[in-house]
């Protein structure tokens, strides 16, 4: 069974967010609310600096507190690529993922259940990328199964620096930053 992760090189983001308009028209998210965002980093101090442009989402945890804490099980991670996803029909609302979430992942849709990216679970299902991954311009952005060492994100972890966010968090996320 696969354990679906995404590989985001970061010297190749631009910070376009075609990635963030891709999302919001496949999943038909509402205006103001996003599921993916870009974000800046500057490191270190004058005149070394180093800027890193990424995309961040939710990280699809191997470790997500937002379901241990979930009262309803609405928060569950699939048998399907072992994502962290939302039953909307089961969620009430009730926000206790949303203060679990150390990646500030989830949002309450206006209708009144907690919404987060599914990395575009009905596209993988079809053989296709999460639109992330599809429409990016620089190919910075990969998406596989990590639990195949010949898989594209498996070979790039192994191949360049890398780091994740939050790795002290403890919920081993599966999204891996190329340095």
């Amino acid at each position: 069974m696969a354990r679906f992760g995404m590989v985001i090189d970061t010297t190749r983001c631009v910070g376009c967010m075609d990635c963030v308009v891709a999302c919001k028209t496949e999943n038909e998210v509402p205006q103001g609310y996003c599921r993916d965002w870009i974000v800046e980093e500057a490191r270190g101090a004058f005149p070394d600096l180093q800027l890193e442009i990424r995309s961040e989402r939710c990280n699809h945890c191997d470790n997500p507190p937002c379901v241990w804490c979930c009262p309803t099980g609405a928060s569950h991670v699939s048998d399907f690529g072992k994502l962290v996803q939302i039953d909307k029909e089961v969620c009430i609302g009730c926000k206790a993922c949303l203060a679990a979430c150390p990646y500030d992942a989830r949002y309450i849709h206006p209708d009144g259940y907690a919404d987060k990216c599914t990395f575009c679970e009905h596209r993988i299902k079809d053989g296709l990328d999460p639109a992330c991954v599809a429409v990016c311009p620089t190919h910075c952005m990969h998406f596989g199964d990590l639990d195949d060492p010949d898989s594209e994100v498996s070979r790039l972890i192994l191949s360049r620096r890398h780091h994740t966010l939050l790795a002290a968090a403890g919920t081993k996320p599966r999204i891996y930053f190329l340095t």
